[in-house]
């Protein structure tokens, strides 16, 4: 019985080896990124943040300006409402109801309009991720990178500020 089981032993062990041995034939470079990190650091979406702030600040500043120019109307409107004439009263309502009916379409077309332009400057970011990511993978030799969806990675596979990294040698325009 000793010895059928020092077989047994020297069987599994051999087994054991031979399958390690096997496996390490089968191991692959796995790399992760965080899409959020990526857009947060990289030069290019700091670069665009900027560029839309730029070109919107202006239509925003007339949308605040809109909105104190109402705020003035009602104010003078509450104040004055007791000594105003039922023709003034109904004059300065209905001008009150057009004002803020624009400003809400105004708004409405200022956030519609953002949003469109964020997401296409969004999408030309992506892209330019997307190929620095396929460079990296390829000159690092990663078999897979995994993106969206990833519950947790740990700072080993974490290709992030490679990419990051990249980015910002490639530079920080947004044009592609």
């Amino acid at each position: 019985m000793n010895t059928l089981f020092k077989s047994l032993v020297k069987t599994v062990a051999m087994l054991a080896f031979t399958s390690s041995y096997l496996y390490a034939e089968e191991i692959y470079k796995i790399g992760a990124v965080n899409a959020n990190r990526i857009l947060q650091e990289s030069p290019q979406a700091e670069s665009a943040i900027r560029m839309l702030e730029k070109e919107f600040s202006p239509r925003d500043k007339e949308l605040v300006a809109s909105q104190k120019k109402i705020k003035a109307l009602e104010d003078k409107f509450n104040k004055d409402r007791a000594i105003m004439s039922e023709q003034e009263l109904g004059k300065i309502e209905r001008t009150l109801v057009a004002q803020k009916r624009d400003l809400k379409r105004n708004q409405d077309e200022f956030r519609e309009d953002i949003q469109f332009r964020r997401n296409e400057e969004l999408g030309k970011i992506q892209k330019r991720v997307v190929v620095a990511i396929q460079k990296i993978a390829k000159e690092n030799n990663y078999d897979v990178i995994l993106g969206e969806g990833v519950v947790f990675a740990s700072p080993k596979v974490d290709i992030s500020g490679m990419v990051i990294d990249y980015l910002k040698k490639e530079g920080n325009s947004v044009a592609e």
